[in-house]
């Protein structure tokens, strides 16, 4: 019987070790803000808090400006698969996966395409952030899968993003949360 349950546990290990070699972690990778533009809104992406990332099983990366525009994305490409997605930590623009991340809404914070989400790597940060800047509401990530994504149409017009147009040509009116 001890034979036996060694042997168990010496193929459980074998097996543990071969599915581990197989996946590789998937990070981020590297914003050119030469070059790197918004999959959705097509301005480009800053190394900064707000830029987000998908990685596709293919390997494809995309970035985005805004967790909104991410989300958007996202929502518009259901049959796309999904590798990770990345989001920046609000204070130090740590890359984290955007299931782990704590989220905060406030309709006064200053986002690139008005969404007023940001992310955070742990839910202290947010809720500190969240008790400091009145009319905040913490989200989970799975907050946002459903969450109403509209865009802060006031706060656009303040920053001369009304008007602004898609790389075809299409007017950004950014309503109900469609591009």
């Amino acid at each position: 019987m001890k034979k036996k349950l060694i042997s168990f546990i010496a193929m459980a290990g074998i097996l543990m070790s071969i599915t581990a070699c197989g996946k590789d972690e998937v990070k981020p990778v590297a914003i050119n803000e030469a070059t790197d533009t918004c999959e959705i809104c097509n301005m480009a992406v800053i190394n900064d808090q707000h830029a987000t990332e998908i990685i596709l099983k293919n390997g494809k990366s995309m970035v985005f400006d805004d967790i909104g525009c991410m989300y958007e994305w996202v929502h518009s490409n259901e049959n796309k698969e999904i590798d990770a997605q990345f989001v920046r930590d609000y204070k130090d623009k740590e890359w984290i996966l955007s299931e782990d991340a704590t989220y905060v809404h406030n309709p006064s914070v200053k986002t690139p395409m008005a969404y007023n989400v940001v992310s955070f790597k742990d839910k202290t940060s947010a809720e500190e952030f969240a008790t400091e800047n009145e009319g905040s509401k913490l989200l989970s990530a799975d907050d946002l899968v459903d969450y109403g994504w509209e865009q802060n149409h006031e706060m656009m017009e303040k920053s001369d993003m009304k008007g602004h147009t898609h790389s075809d040509g299409a007017e950004n009116s950014h309503s109900n949360g469609s591009h």
